[in-house]
């Protein structure tokens, strides 16, 4: 379990970041900082449950105060994720008598929970579900975790209902990690339980850190618990990310059109270099490729060549579906329009009118721009084989 707990650090660092990011672009929005709060919470405990895990003093506070501190941030975590529920689908004032009323409990369960510490014995390790104090202390929290993520599965499933369908999936992978970790929270609560009331310790094949001391606590928090985190944490991020992904496609389709048409809009400068948007060239590697740039630099070469075989007389024409009347058939090689390009540009360059034969099938009548992109790269790439 060192490795998954490895791996929940790492992964609230970077989503931290990420909402880091996020506020900055809108410091005013509740929510934002409720998501924000959130996940600073998960990370900031992250070193302090693994002090206490491994009975170390850290940042000169003794193990069991570790224990309360990671605790303190945990619930104020569930406290944050309601906040954002409340704030996002409630009017302002609704949302913040909500918000006090949860505040006082969040308040009440940190009083117990700091009473169990200091009613424990100096030198109890942290997870001694045998002594009193550390019962309490983690039945206390294992409640509370179990009572804020099971309202925020049901805020986050009426949320979905009414969602955009990339908010709405995000929504559903969150519920999902809600379900796991009030699950294992329910768990939990037994199985510290059992152990105060004698019962056996997990076999010390399993790795119980971080987990109540007997198998019941082990399953819950290496099938239930981690997961669960893990998946709130993707679902948290997933609108953005797909948004990133979606993003990322079209700039690579863009970058690979750019450069497929650079034999089509090299021939066409040539002979037309009047057709030609004079900008001032990018300054760093860096511009050229950043999203903005690779677009700009696209749509002003997908224009250029679209006005270049208009100057020379060609047309865009639909393909003759059936392979009759004065247009290709469809799916024809490129090669016989690159062959009637180079006849046009002879013609205008020479200052002959373009014959009728030289007419240029580019373009199918269905399928929009990116139809008419696909059709110049394929007549792009046949210049560029001969």
């Amino acid at each position: 379990m060192s490795l998954l707990l490895l791996l929940y650090g790492a992964g609230s660092s970077l989503v931290l970041a990420w909402a880091a990011h996020r506020l900055a672009r809108a410091p005013r929005d509740v929510p934002t900082w409720a998501v924000t709060g959130l996940v600073a919470c998960w990370a900031a405990a992250y070193p302090f449950g693994l002090a206490a895990d491994r009975n170390e003093v850290f940042l000169g506070l003794a193990p069991m105060t570790s224990r309360l501190l990671q605790h303190l941030l945990a619930l104020s975590a569930v406290n944050c994720m309601v906040y954002f529920y409340f704030f996002s689908a409630l009017e302002p004032a609704r949302a913040r008598r909500r918000a006090a009323w949860y505040g006082l409990a969040l308040l009440a369960a940190v009083t117990v929970l700091t009473a169990a510490v200091a009613a424990t014995p100096d030198g109890v390790r942290t997870r001694d579900h045998t002594v009193t104090g550390v019962a309490v202390f983690f039945v206390t929290a294992d409640l509370y975790l179990a009572a804020g993520f099971a309202l925020g599965w049901v805020w986050t499933r009426r949320l979905a209902r009414d969602a955009a369908p990339r908010s709405a999936r995000g929504l559903r992978i969150t519920s999902v990690g809600m379900a796991a970790v009030v699950a294992a929270n329910a768990l939990f609560v037994p199985a510290v339980l059992m152990r105060w009331a004698g019962g056996e310790r997990a076999p010390d094949s399993l790795d119980t850190a971080g987990a109540a001391e007997t198998t019941l606590g082990w399953f819950g928090a290496v099938f239930l618990l981690l997961p669960g985190i893990a998946l709130i944490l993707v679902g948290i991020t997933y609108p953005a990310a797909a948004t990133r992904l979606t993003a990322l496609r079209v700039w690579w389709r863009h970058l690979r059109a750019y450069r497929g048409l650079e034999p089509l809009w090299t021939a066409l400068h040539r002979h037309l270099p009047e057709d030609a948007s004079h900008r001032p060239p990018a300054r760093s590697r860096r511009d050229a490729l950043s999203p903005r740039g690779v677009h700009r630099r696209y749509h002003r070469r997908v224009v250029e060549c679209r006005d270049g075989l208009a100057r020379v007389g060609l047309r865009l024409a639909a393909p003759d579906t059936d392979g009759g009347g004065t247009g290709e058939p469809a799916g024809a090689a490129p090669e016989e329009p690159a062959r009637r390009l180079r006849e046009a540009l002879r013609a205008h360059a020479e200052g002959r009118p373009v014959s009728a034969s030289a007419v240029l099938v580019a373009v199918p009548d269905e399928g929009g721009p990116d139809a008419e992109v696909r059709r110049m790269v394929a007549l792009s790439r046949a210049l560029r084989s001969r």
